[in-house]
């Protein structure tokens, strides 16, 4: 396989997105392709094929970079939806 070749991690060449949470209170987004909506309880981001969505509620973004995304709050539900 060409991730274990070139020795990098499979997020990166698959462009997938790297996702670290600490319980429900922060999730760390990395690799997104954009950001579709934002509101007090749920956040939209666009990933290769298709979008993230976090439901919850009183969520604040704490740091938005352009493929990178911290966001608190209480955290409810995190789904992978296809486009």
């Amino acid at each position: 396989m060409l991730t274990q070749h070139l020795e990098l991690p499979s997020d990166v060449i698959l462009e997938l997105p790297r996702i670290t949470t600490i319980g429900q209170i922060h999730a760390y987004i990395e690799n997104h392709k954009g950001l579709i909506l934002f509101s007090e309880s749920e956040l939209r981001l666009r990933m290769k094929d298709g979008y993230l969505r976090i439901t919850g509620e009183k969520f604040v973004l704490k740091m938005i970079l352009p493929e990178e995304i911290l966001l608190e709050g209480k955290i409810k539900e995190l789904a992978f939806i296809e486009e």
